[in-house]
């Protein structure tokens, strides 16, 4: 996901036509995957899950340095306060504050929800760049709520992977991913994500404020994700990528 590893933007310029005529999928991607990247990056989170009539609301504190480190800490609700989230390349650990341990997310447990969401574990862990991971075609173009976008489909390279075909709109002005559906190998649709509200976050820089994340296996449910505040190329200790930090009270 880019996303909660997630979903980081740059300055957006849009190409002349001629130029956005020339553009291939690799080349869209590549520039989404430029303008998806900050050195470092701090982020508040807030996270409302809707699972069969129930909801529930979390706040995050995040913390990203390039593509393969990140780390999230809970601050609300009370009772998930202190848990807190590791991820470097392709592992992840979480900190459990109630029973005072670490434990390493792999095998079965990466294809569950995180905190009972339609964002799996998995999908955390997902930090390759699109360019590189699949093969993408440019299907032409097509609006989504009324912005013009690119239509890109990608299928996988490999066979072990969550999924193995995704369908991408990517805006045209602003290199910004607005919509993506994520495929089985059977050519069922399993999630579907739509990102909305871009803002400009700080130092002006433009960021989809509103993520919609939707597991079509699960009934009723759905994961809204919002930042609700942003810095990029920040500061702060890098004891956070490390397990000393996740024991840290």
């Amino acid at each position: 996901m880019r996303y909660l590893g997630f979903i980081a933007l740059c300055i957006f310029v849009a190409l002349p036509a001629g130029a956005q005529e020339a553009l291939t999928a690799d080349a869209i991607l590549k520039k989404m995957d430029q303008n998806l990247v900050s050195e470092k990056r701090t982020a508040t989170i807030e996270m409302t899950v809707v699972n069969r009539g129930r909801t529930r609301t979390f706040v995050m504190e995040s913390f990203s340095r390039g593509e393969t480190e990140s780390a999230i800490k809970y601050t609300k609700p009370a009772r998930e306060r202190g848990t807190k989230m590791l991820k470097k390349d392709k592992e992840l650990w979480m900190y459990l504050p109630a029973a005072e341990r670490v434990q390493k997310i792999s095998g079965h447990l990466l294809r569950q929800g995180m905190m009972g969401s339609d964002v799996s574990y998995e999908d955390m862990l997902n930090s390759e760049e699109m360019a590189d991971a699949y093969k993408s075609t440019l299907k032409g173009e097509e609006a989504f709520e009324k912005r013009a976008c690119y239509k890109i489909e990608m299928v996988s390279k490999e066979k072990d992977v969550a999924y193995p075909k995704r369908v991408m709109w990517v805006d045209k002005e602003l290199y910004i991913p607005l919509k993506q559906e994520l495929y089985a190998l059977s050519g069922t649709l399993l999630k579907s994500w739509e990102m909305k509200d871009i803002k400009a976050f700080d130092n002006g820089r433009q960021y989809p404020a509103t993520m919609i994340i939707k597991d079509n296996l699960k009934k009723n449910s759905s994961t809204t994700i919002k930042f609700t505040d942003m810095k990029f190329n920040v500061d702060f200790e890098m004891e956070v990528f490390s397990q000393r930090w996740l024991k840290r009270k």
